[in-house]
């Protein structure tokens, strides 16, 4: 796509000087001369209304805005509510794709002309369609702080990850605070190592004993949770990182565990202590996530059983010995409990730093895949690796290589526009240029072409292409070096770096090929790291790490991708937006491609299909040959893959990062300690750098599971003098998207307020919101749960004239007069509430009996007539037009809607998943990495 000729362009290139300089020669790939990328795309307007399910309220609306026809409803709607900048409903908003693409390319474009990266005018032409094409077909995408910030008034913040440093002293703690606040009210997430404060078994200068760091991690973790309660309905994301050979590492390790003790214990007195409940507050430690460092040292101790010590922070000498193999159960047995702390492997992260010169390699971004220097920061993007699968599902290699080019090449640029949060982090970033490229989609490529998430065939595939994506980076790295210089720190790291580079390419040379896809990626690798190891010994590097796996949430969304980062698919089936409103649930796309791939017939297709919509995995599936029920293996589900085969993945792609991985490995409810001790071991054999688990239901603060474990019922069968009596329990009938509602204004006692009460199709009241007008936050927050409270019950068949019976009649301030014809006097908010309802949705026989009657109805009572005459008995079978009401009814219940994937997986699991509700849109969210993305609205719980 590019090579490097003589220019007559002059830039500094960061480098402080102008003079000659080379310049990349552009080619074009995607794109036709004289003919601009938007040209070929076929554009239509669309209204974006987006609703908070829980209540029907709309969260965002934006009318008439510009998208491709082949971008889906899902990612329009995020892209125009997270990105779009300017004021909903003024000039400046913007409306179109075409001007969000055009006001991040151009400062792209710009800046990269500025410093020379170009040879000539016509290069940086090709440049900027090349990547408006990528960005408008979803081919590729930046992370978040790109589209939020470059191009606007606010500063040009381009990275997402941050590791900060904090030394032993006071004045460095409070500066840690400091800056953790500032970069928590941008919106993004930061690390941190506190081994180098004293431990709390160690003396002070003044002769005081030191409060250690877990003290400080509580006016951290405070400072967190207000700055992210004031700002921005997700919480802050960090990570807090502590060395294995630091003395208070055991009570590092029970933090998180010691606080869901305390969690149990005021949920069972009581207290709202579900994720985003009112008194979950009062509870430490829960805005970060916790990591311990281990050391080769530590984990050969564990393999031998013997004794570890822990050190002094200032003088270095062992003050404590531990039984290394009791300090690790320690760590699983506390992973088990609340899923923190994970695992980061020292030696092997620092075996892989290119910059050992400046300094080790301490702690990470919040999800663990940026791993470098303190005080820095990356800048990510991900490619949708499913857009280089063509028809005759071959990979398109030559394609891939050459849009790697180019992103690396656009990452670079921004690091030269880049504003930090702080200065610290700017020059340290300026200096080292710290790239991220990664991919999402790889568990539906693999799919796709009929290959196993966890099998030797899926991995080869997947490390082959990552493999080939970080030598094509570091390639261009060392190009551009030629072209704007290396990067600063390069020279005293040029050794290391390029042993590290050497590492990389001996992994690839190391690597095993199956099949036909596989092999020519990898022959592309091969040549791709001997270009890269020539042209690094002659020119050095522009960049100290070129790429990772991030979570790509939002972004994922926005590319219309089906899994994010290096996630295997989460279900089988989906949950898809409709041009209009309301939803529909699909199968996957890449099955029915998947079931062709392996050679299954039209109609064949069309059985397993049709199978799977209706319960959600492929067991039993109608012609599905049983070997092949492996290539449809999800993360949740049926046939969820094996804890080990997340692992073995993140292993066959580990030596090919720079960085590291963002996942999560999660665990079924019934693992246990020593699961998740076998799982930190091999984390450690394999190579990983980092390592983070979850095992279901193991937080207090998520939805529990409605699955009976299976050892129950074996004891139950072990034991059958003792007669089991199964009791039913109530189900909940969830409303759809769209639903009938009545909205009413009310006045009492001069206090204003709103009621929507929505019912369901078919019959019956399910759903009651309330808001009261100048309400304190207090009140607010009661009238909130309070609805909450009464819609669940009523979805779990509560009849609401229960409900009449306990709230009509109830005295409290505000109360007197309404404005409301039928309820002249109300005794309360609560009294006129429940009389509105009764008088809306109860029958007028069962509000004769609780003495709740219309105006009309008093009024024939006054007259001596019978009310009961004023309501005539209507043959609803006769209304019905096509279809019985039997029938129409049954199709209701089929084609409720569910609220996400998740939701979706749930009603074909029967159980509760694991993740929680958007604090946004109130849609349930799903995994991304190691964090949640809601697949409403794109907002996720902490990674951008």
């Amino acid at each position: 796509m590019t090579e490097i000729v003589n220019g007559t362009e002059t830039g500094t290139g960061g480098r402080g000087g102008k003079r000659p300089r080379k310049g990349l020669k552009m080619k074009r790939v995607f794109t036709t001369p004289g003919v601009h990328p938007y040209d070929t795309v076929a554009w239509e307007r669309r209204d974006v209304v987006m609703t908070n399910w829980r209540d029907g309220s709309i969260n965002f609306e934006q009318r008439g805005v510009e998208f491709p026809e082949f971008w889906s409803v899902n990612a329009a709607n995020i892209v125009t509510s997270k990105y779009f900048r300017g004021a909903v409903g003024t000039p400046q908003r913007e409306s179109s794709l075409r001007q969000l693409v055009d006001r991040v390319v151009d400062v792209y474009t710009k800046t990269g002309v500025e410093n020379g990266y170009f040879a000539t005018d016509e290069d940086a032409e090709i440049f900027d369609h090349e990547l408006k094409h990528a960005l408008v077909h979803q081919i590729f995408s930046f992370n978040s702080p790109v589209w939020f910030n470059v191009g606007t008034a606010s500063p040009q913040q381009v990275s997402a990850c941050f590791i900060l440093a904090v030394d032993d002293q006071m004045e460095s703690i409070l500066e840690w605070y400091k800056e953790e606040g500032v970069i928590f009210k941008g919106g993004s997430g930061s690390g941190i190592n506190l081994s180098r404060i004293r431990s709390s078994k160690e003396l002070l200068s003044s002769g005081g004993t030191a409060s250690g760091p877990v003290s400080f991690m509580r006016g951290a973790d405070a400072s967190a949770g207000t700055i992210k309660s004031g700002g921005a309905t997700r919480r802050a994301a960090k990570m807090v990182v502590l060395d294995v050979d630091h003395p208070d590492i055991e009570e590092f390790i029970d933090t998180k565990a010691r606080e869901e003790d305390k969690i149990r214990a005021l949920r069972d007195a009581g207290f709202d202590m579900d994720l985003g409940g009112k008194d979950i507050v009062s509870v430490q430690y829960q805005n970060a996530n916790n990591s311990v460092r281990v050391s080769d040292e530590f984990m050969r101790a564990v393999e031998n059983g013997g004794d570890f010590g822990l050190r002094a922070r200032l003088t270095g000498e062992i003050i404590e010995k531990v039984d290394a193999r009791s300090l690790f159960r320690r760590m699983a047995q506390a992973a088990w409990e609340c899923a923190d702390p994970g695992l980061q492997y020292d030696d092997t992260i620092n075996d892989w730093h290119t910059c050992p010169e400046t300094g080790r390699i301490t702690a990470s971004n919040p999800c663990s895949e940026y791993l470098h220097l303190d005080n820095s920061s990356c800048n990510l993007a991900s490619i949708n690796l499913l857009k280089f699968l063509r028809d005759d599902d071959t990979f398109d290699v030559d394609s891939f290589v050459k849009l790697t080019e180019l992103i690396i090449t656009a990452m670079d640029v921004s690091i030269t526009f880049a504003d930090f949060p702080t200065e610290k982090i700017g020059e340290t970033t300026r200096a080292y240029r710290q790239l991220g490229i990664g991919y999402a989609n790889l568990g539906a490529l693999l799919m796709a072409t009929g290959h196993a998430y966890d099998s030797e065939g899926g991995r080869a595939i997947a490390a082959a292409i990552t493999s080939l994506m970080t030598g094509v980076s570091y390639r261009r790295s060392a190009e551009l070096a030629a072209i704007v210089g290396p990067y600063d720190g390069y020279e005293r790291n040029a050794e290391p770096h390029k042993r590290v580079m050497r590492k990389h390419a001996s992994a690839n040379d190391d690597l095993r090929t199956v099949d036909a896809m596989d092999k020519k990626i990898h022959a592309e690798a091969t040549r791709q790291w001997q270009e890269c190891l020539r042209l690094g010994e002659k020119n050095g590097y522009r960049n100290a790490q070129a790429s990772l796996l991030a979570p790509t949430g939002t972004i994922g969304l926005m590319m219309d991708c089906d899994t994010t980062g290096i996630e295997p698919d989460l279900a089988l089936v989906k949950f898809k937006k409709l041009v209009g409103g309301g939803s529909m649930q699909i199968v996957n796309q890449t099955i029915p491609r998947a079931l062709r791939r392996l050679g299954y017939q039209e109609e064949q297709v069309e059985a397993i299909v049709e199978y799977i919509a209706e319960h959600g995995h492929v067991v039993d599936a109608p012609g599905l040959r049983a070997e092949h029920y492996e290539v449809f293996d999800c993360a949740m589900g049926e046939r969820a893959i094996a804890p080990m085969g997340h692992v073995r993945m993140m292993a066959a792609v580990q030596p090919f990062l720079s960085g590291a991985i963002s996942k999560t490995v999660n665990l079924p409810e019934s693992a246990t300690a020593d699961d998740i001790e076998q799982v930190y071991l091999e984390g450690w054999k394999l190579g990983l750098k980092a390592l983070a688990v979850y095992r279901d239901n193991c937080k207090v603060g998520q939805p529990l599971s409605a699955a009976k474990k299976t050892s129950e019922t074996a004891s139950e069968e072990a034991a059958p003098e003792v007669q089991v009596i199964e009791v039913p329990r109530p189900t909940r009938r969830r409303l759809p998207n769209q639903r009938p509602s009545i909205t009413t204004r009310f006045t009492v006692g001069g206090a204003k307020g709103y009621m929507t009460a929505s019912s369901y199709p078919d019959d019956g009241l399910g759903e009651v919101f309330l808001k009261m007008s100048k309400q304190g936050s207090t009140l607010a927050g009661v009238m909130d749960a309070f609805s909450v409270a009464i819609s669940i019950g009523l979805q779990y068949g509560v009849p609401l004239d229960t409900y009449v019976q306990k709230f009509v009649n109830m005295r409290f301030e505000p109360a007197g007069m309404t404005d409301d014809p039928d309820v002249r006097m109300a005794q309360s908010v609560m009294d006129y509430i429940f009389r509105r309802l009764a008088l809306d949705y109860l029958p007028y026989e069962d509000r004769a009996a609780l003495g709740i009657f219309s105006a009309a109805e008093r009024a024939a009572q006054a007259r001596g007539e019978d009310p009961a005459a004023l309501h005539e008995v209507v043959d609803t079978a006769a209304l019905a037009q096509s279809a019985p009401i039997e029938q129409k009814r049954a199709e209701v219940a089929r084609s409720e809607p569910k609220h996400s994937s998740s939701d979706s997986l749930e009603s074909h699991q029967g159980r509760t998943a694991d993740a929680p509700l958007c604090m946004t849109c109130g849609t349930k969210m799903r995994p991304a990495g190691s964090c949640y993305v809601c697949e409403g609205c794109g907002s996720t719980s902490g990674c951008s």
